[in-house]
């Protein structure tokens, strides 16, 4: 699991502490491990059910979140500096466990990407933290995958969460017209 998890994501070299680090991965294998999608899945299924016949799969999706958020937050940190604190590492981990919960939410049936019953129930970032926070996520990394969708517009942000907020959104949005 670890071998699918490294090449989903190769931006997890980007997160400097190696605890944090471990502490991602191991909460991508987790979602894998319960996950009624493999991780070939990824790749092929859409980043959202919200768009009818969404070109985008979930993994570019992704990825493409992170990298807006690491650069995004690089340019603040050039500009802003010490004006406005910045944790990196919490922003590229905060994204690539964003929509971890997508994996207990979506299924595939007859080929067709569908919510499973549990995602009917609970959204991603309510699962997506339950996975994290099992395999010992830190606390400011959670509040990220909480607050980085619609449920996130109840409580207060973080500048880390507000990042990956934006950064999710910028690649979503579009696609809702």
């Amino acid at each position: 699991m670890r071998d699918a998890v490294s090449t989903l994501w190769p931006e997890l070299e980007w997160i400097a502490d190696p605890d944090l680090r471990e502490r991602t991965a191991r909460t991508w294998e987790l979602a894998l491990e319960r996950s009624p999608l493999t991780a070939a899945d990824l790749s092929e299924i859409p980043f959202t059910l919200l768009v009818p016949n969404c070109p985008v799969s979930f993994m570019a999706h992704k990825r493409c979140v992170v990298h807006i958020a690491r650069r995004s937050a690089e340019a603040m940190r050039e500009f802003f500096g010490a004006a406005l604190p910045i944790d990196l590492d919490v922003v590229v981990a905060g994204a690539i466990l964003a929509d971890v919960g997508k994996l207990l939410e979506y299924e595939k049936v007859e080929g067709r990407s569908v919510q499973s019953e549990r995602g009917r129930y609970l959204r991603h970032p309510f699962t997506g933290v339950a996975l994290a926070m099992e395999c010992g996520v830190p606390d400011r990394v959670c509040h990220i995958i909480a607050a980085h969708a619609d449920e996130g517009g109840l409580v207060k942000r973080s500048t880390e969460a507000t990042i990956v907020h934006h950064a999710d959104f910028m690649s979503f949005l579009p696609f809702k017209k």
